[in-house]
């Protein structure tokens, strides 16, 4: 007889909440994912309950799958086109840009803060920070000045 080794869970305690890590992380398999900001109480639960079988979620990833979930059905505050369905939304983005990441850089082009992107798409600041620096690199721009001409120059405006 052979022995069968049963997949343990794995739980995830990360500084990222956005919704492209968090989706990822979930896909491969975690039982739970919690922000560096839980408490020892809230690990220890969430590993007990992530060997019982049950899925825990942070607070913050819990708001942030939401507003992902509701923001692939809903346009984002300012835009004038849909986003499910359209063929903006279908058509492959440049340089290895995330669907979140070519949408924060839309939003830098029009001119957002960082706190107004935060704002309109339910993300913290933090997150918001990350996507950019993402995008700097994806895009070789130094700056929000370089990044906005290669939005325009991209059609991303």
């Amino acid at each position: 007889m052979t022995r069968k080794t049963t997949p343990r869970p794995a739980v995830v305690l990360t500084t990222y909440a956005d919704d492209t890590s968090v989706l990822e992380t979930l896909r491969a398999g975690a039982r739970a994912y919690l922000t560096k900001d839980a408490d020892r109480l809230h690990i220890a639960r969430t590993l007990h309950s992530a060997v019982a079988g049950l899925s825990v979620l942070d607070p913050r990833v819990q708001a942030t799958l939401l507003a992902a979930a509701s923001a692939r059905a809903t346009p984002p505050p300012g835009s004038d086109t849909p986003r499910s369905g359209s063929d903006a939304a279908d058509r492959p983005l440049p340089n290895g840009l995330t669907r979140r990441e070519a949408e924060i850089l839309t939003l830098m082009a029009r001119g957002m803060t960082n706190a107004e992107i935060a704002t309109a798409l339910f993300l913290s600041g933090n997150t918001v920070k990350t996507h950019i620096n993402r995008v700097f690199t994806k895009t070789g721009s130094r700056d929000r000045v370089a990044a906005t001409r290669y939005a325009r120059d991209h059609g991303l405006d």
